[in-house]
Order: structure tokens, then sequence, then C-alpha cells
């Protein structure tokens, strides 16, 4: 019955076990996230680990907007 409570906890931990005990330090340290040596680290990475999606839109040469078609 125990062990049923604590599975998320335990599933987290698998799955993503750098993020899991980056919180879980984090919290026992009362790290504020929103000072400035923890959110400068943040950001940066973030912005290291980030990547752009770059979407091209295809219109086969047509205008945008709603179009007429022809059902036979």
């Amino acid at each position: 019955m125990f062990i049923d409570e604590l599975s998320p906890i335990f599933r987290e931990l698998t799955q993503h076990p750098v993020s899991f005990l980056g919180g879980f330090f984090s919290g026992v340290l009362r790290l504020n996230l929103a000072d400035d040596p923890v959110k400068g680290w943040l950001d940066q990475q973030i912005r290291s680990n980030s990547y752009t999606i770059s979407i091209t839109d295809t219109h086969n040469g047509k205008a945008t907007g709603p179009q007429q078609i022809s059902i036979e």
C-alpha cells in the first residue's frame, strides 16, 4: 500500500533522473529558482538545449486564405 503511493516518485526518478535529482536537491537546499545565480544558470541551460523549428509554409504558389474548388 505504501509502495503504491511512492510509485509515481520512483517512475519519475527512473525516467528523468537528472531533472528529478536537480529538483530534489533544489528543494532540499531551499534554492529559489528566481535568484540570480540559479536563474542565470537555468536560462543558460534553456538556451543551450533549445532548438529552433523552421516551418516553411508551402502554398503551391497560391495566396493564403479560402480557396474555391470544384467537385464534379
